[in-house]
């Protein structure tokens, strides 16, 4: 699929029909967020695939936001692998993370796959709940399927302020 199409196309799916994805559309989405570029090439990134109905029912009492998506990544980063900044005050642990999971959002719709991103967690919350190390912090959950019947971007998904608004010219 055209790149400009990927990125108008996609949304943020809230009602999923629960079939699975295939081995393959999971296995190109996860490439591409092994590509994604990192802070000294640190590759600080760990992502959990979440699959199960036992480990679904996980993701489930941390939130209310996984709206019947049969796969969630959750998207973590190694707090003791990070690359710290001039002047100290940044770190690059959490935009790293954040460009990993926006090529697998993105890979997601290249491969026909819906996708939501949810923060709507607490995330200590989740990391204690979830088992994962504790050098590791969750940036963010991705939920991943096939929207359902009458699933479709929220009214306002086509609304974006204008370039003038948001970009100025130093």
């Amino acid at each position: 699929m055209d790149f400009a199409q990927v990125i108008k196309d996609r949304y943020s799916c809230k009602k999923y029909d629960g079939t699975p994805i295939s081995v393959e559309q999971l296995d190109s989405i996860l490439a591409a967020g092994r590509l994604a570029p990192t802070a000294k090439n640190l590759q600080e990134q760990h992502i959990y695939v979440v699959q199960s109905p036992e480990w679904l029912a996980k993701i489930d009492k941390l939130t209310p936001c996984r709206y019947g998506a049969p796969t969630v990544l959750v998207v973590a980063f190694n707090k003791e692998n990070v690359f710290t900044y001039p002047g100290g005050k940044h770190q690059s642990g959490v935009e790293d993370a954040a460009i990993v999971a926006t090529h697998l959002m993105l890979a997601a719709a290249n491969v026909g796959v819906d996708s939501c991103w949810i923060n709507f967690f607490d995330p200590d919350a989740a990391a204690k709940k979830l088992g994962l190390p504790e050098n590791e912090e969750i940036l963010m959950f991705l939920d991943l399927g096939h929207a359902a019947e009458g699933g479709k971007p929220l009214p306002n998904h086509t609304s974006r302020k204008a370039l003038t608004e948001t970009v100025s010219y130093l």
